[in-house]
């Protein structure tokens, strides 16, 4: 049997504001370790060892390259985390518009069928934490058998406390004599405390993972049953869809057609066939700031901190300093993020607010929401350093063999000076090398090109001026990257 991994990486992680932004979520980032949550989920599965025909009386297996599946904004970020740790996916599902978790397991589901007609598929969130990796991947093994046999197997996390922040599957009767797999009975809303005390005591309760593993063929079948619209929309977005670079994009209006719908609601709620495997993994979604503090190993008082950060009579904290010093004195149970925009400070009951202050800022009009200062391009970044009535100044690194398109401005001016690596500069017909303190000028109207063709990142600081600094003051007359 061969199992792939199919990742989801869309959502844009607003409980995690002002870290986790809509242009680079919280998937994206490096939460808990030096990796980011995105590399942490491929390399926890692709570390699985293949198994062979009796280990441990499980049949044999072989686990593929994840299939991702990710909005259009992200892809050259996944692209990018993806070949960091030296792991080329199998595919890169663009969606042109969110549609929830059912329709990208299902063109993920039409994708894989046409590789592999047995495709087992093992459907992955990209932000969610494992502390034990071996009883994660003995689960996997497990699973196989179930969804091999034609299960829609779903793992359900053991509780270990009552979580009112967690939807519940309940379990029913075991699928077979001595089997820890049971028959799902029903999924269950998040609770609230009492009623949670109470699935804990039942004990017949898992939190739900949303984390699944079945035929995608199975799934298929169950999805034409119960959501056949959804299914035809699927199979069009895959079948009208078209290569870009790397990437598969979805045909836009087929997918956009789609109703929006999670796999719970859409099919795991009506299919015969719904099994949960009880799993204890040391599992959490990080669905907010307190479920970081509480994955995470803190200091003698209970501290979790990350970056430039002084304490002095503080316990029960989480504080995370981005790029400033953040000093905390004599409080309890906080939450304090620092980041180059924004700085969140909140006592860790009350971390579900956070989405609030998300709303707001939209709701303002504001752009702390949606991206840092420090932007992500498939070239390299740029950060905002000053910006005044005509001017604006900002940090752009080009990355080894980077190339900006072919572009020209309409009201703004640039004036580019190079910190450190070569810049070929495209100005006009003219193409120029600069090196470490030399300088340029790009005037308005003027075609031009920014590369950097060396071994080194490219460091430069560029000052706009002008009489609009928008980036949508962009027009792009050339792109490797095909951007529009």
């Amino acid at each position: 049997m061969k199992i792939y991994p199919v990742i989801l990486s869309g959502g844009s992680g607003t409980r995690l504001w002002p870290l986790s932004r809509a242009v680079l979520p919280k998937q994206l980032l490096p939460l808990v370790t030096d990796k980011t949550m995105l590399q942490e989920t491929a390399l926890r599965v692709t570390s699985l060892p293949n198994r062979r025909a009796g280990d441990s009386g499980l049949a044999e297996f072989e686990i593929m390259p994840p299939l991702v599946v990710c909005g259009n904004e992200h892809r050259f970020m996944v692209a990018e985390q993806l070949r960091e740790i030296g792991l080329p996916p199998l595919g890169i599902l663009l969606e042109p518009v969110g549609r929830n978790t059912a329709p990208a397991v299902a063109v993920a589901a039409q994708y894989l069928l046409a590789i592999d007609p047995q495709a087992l598929m093992l459907v992955l969130p990209a932000d969610h934490v494992i502390t034990d990796v071996a009883a994660f991947h003995q689960s996997i093994a497990e699973a196989a058998l179930l969804a091999a046999d034609g299960a829609l197997a779903t793992f359900g996390i053991v509780p270990t406390a009552p979580e009112t922040g967690y939807g519940y599957i309940r379990s029913g009767a075991p699928v077979s004599s001595g089997a820890a797999a049971c028959k799902v009975e029903r999924f269950v809303e998040k609770p609230d405390l009492a009623t949670a005390q109470s699935f804990l005591a039942a004990g017949n309760y898992f939190w739900n993972s949303g984390m699944f593993m079945f035929r995608a063929e199975r799934y298929l079948s169950e999805l034409a049953a119960f959501q056949p619209a959804m299914l035809a929309a699927c199979e069009a977005a895959v079948r009208d869809g078209y290569r870009d670079l790397d990437f598969c994009r979805l045909e836009e209006k087929a997918f956009a057609a789609s109703p929006s719908d999670s796999i719970d609601y859409a099919v795991m709620e009506h299919t015969a066939h719904a099994v949960v495997l009880p799993a204890a993994i040391g599992w959490s979604d990080v669905g907010s700031w307190s479920a970081l503090w509480e994955v995470q190993q803190g200091d003698a008082d209970g501290n979790v901190v990350r970056g430039d950060v002084y304490l002095d009579g503080v316990s029960n904290c989480l504080v995370r300093a981005e790029r400033r010093l953040v000093a905390v004195l004599g409080v309890q149970d906080l939450v304090v993020v620092e980041t180059d925009d924004a700085v969140l400070v909140a006592h860790k009951d009350q971390v579900q607010r956070v989405k609030q202050v998300v709303d707001h800022l939209k709701q303002a009009g504001r752009s702390e929401h949606v991206q840092h200062r420090k932007v992500y391009r498939p070239w390299g970044a740029y950060e905002g350093i000053d910006v005044g009535e005509r001017f604006q100044v900002k940090r752009i690194t080009v990355n080894p063999g980077g190339k900006l398109s072919l572009q020209m401005h309409h009201h703004r001016a640039e004036h580019w000076v190079v910190v450190s690596g070569t810049a070929q500069v495209t100005c006009g017909d003219k193409v120029t090398l600069l090196t470490e303190n030399e300088s340029t000028y790009i005037p308005i109207g003027m075609t031009h090109r920014l590369e950097n063709p060396g071994k080194l990142p490219l460091h430069l600081i560029e000052v706009q001026s002008g009489s609009y600094l928008g980036e949508d003051d962009i027009v792009r007359l050339e792109d490797v990257y095909q951007r529009v």
